[in-house]
């Protein structure tokens, strides 16, 4: 079962970082090489406890749906969503706020179990944990810069 964990200094307040971190359109904006959009559940705006959202994306030039719920609501210091019906076998996502300085520590740990057993085990080391890892670095340094203030265009 392969975990990622990254962290990310952000010059903003904490509440600030946790709310762009649940926040569905800055998600997908981050997204943007995979035309991730939210197709159900929540489309827009910020989830919360229980809340759920199905994600469309493109990875591999294959069409994805992910759903995923979220399952641990502890504002603003931490929330996991756990996905409950797409390509893997599981998968969760623990996303950790504490504060630093006059700034914010986010950390992710992402964890997932890919399907087909053996096979799916070799695609984890063979591409899908590289993958992860960058498209996860995308989307924090997407967040860093829209809580930091820095124009996107």
């Amino acid at each position: 079962m392969p975990t990622l964990t990254l962290e990310t200094r952000i010059d903003a307040p904490l509440s600030t970082c946790f709310d762009l971190a649940r926040n569905i359109d800055i998600h997908c904006d981050s997204a943007n090489g995979t035309s991730e959009r939210a197709v159900g559940g929540v489309t827009s705006g910020l989830i919360g406890m229980d809340d759920e959202v199905t994600f469309e994306a493109v990875h591999f030039g294959i069409r994805q749906r992910l759903t995923v719920q979220v399952v641990k609501f502890d504002p603003p210091h931490v929330f996991v969503d756990t996905m409950i019906r797409g390509a893997f076998q599981s998968m969760s996502h623990v996303h950790e706020f504490r504060p630093d300085g006059t700034g914010t520590i986010m950390r992710d740990t992402f964890t997932w179990i890919s399907p087909l057993g053996p096979l799916g085990k070799r695609a984890d080391h063979l591409f899908l944990i590289a993958y992860m890892k960058a498209f996860l670095k995308k989307r924090n340094s997407h967040l860093k810069q829209v809580a930091e203030g820095r124009d996107l265009r």
